[in-house]
């Protein structure tokens, strides 16, 4: 199945070949999680900070049993520091 990731800031480096600004489409396997994105995507677990699914939260400790659907969209920020 098909998914639009979208990285911001730092992550963005790490959207495979072909991405448009901080977006790319990603085939994912019928039963994908959130976590698996992450491996897939090779991103440092600890730069993953905040995650969205269609615009809805998603707590860390959820990443490795939040499925994925069809067409979902899934949003990554690294930590925000700042002051």
């Amino acid at each position: 199945m098909q998914i639009t990731v979208k990285l911001y800031a730092m992550l963005s480096e790490y959207l495979p070949p072909g991405a448009v600004r901080n977006v790319s489409r990603l085939e994912v396997a019928e039963v994908a999680t959130v976590g698996m994105v992450i491996e897939q995507l090779r991103l440092p677990r600890e730069l993953v900070h905040l995650v969205m699914i269609n615009g809805v939260y998603v707590p860390p400790s959820r990443h490795s049993s939040t499925a994925l659907k069809d067409a979902d969209s899934l949003a990554m920020w690294p930590p925000v520091a700042g002051g």
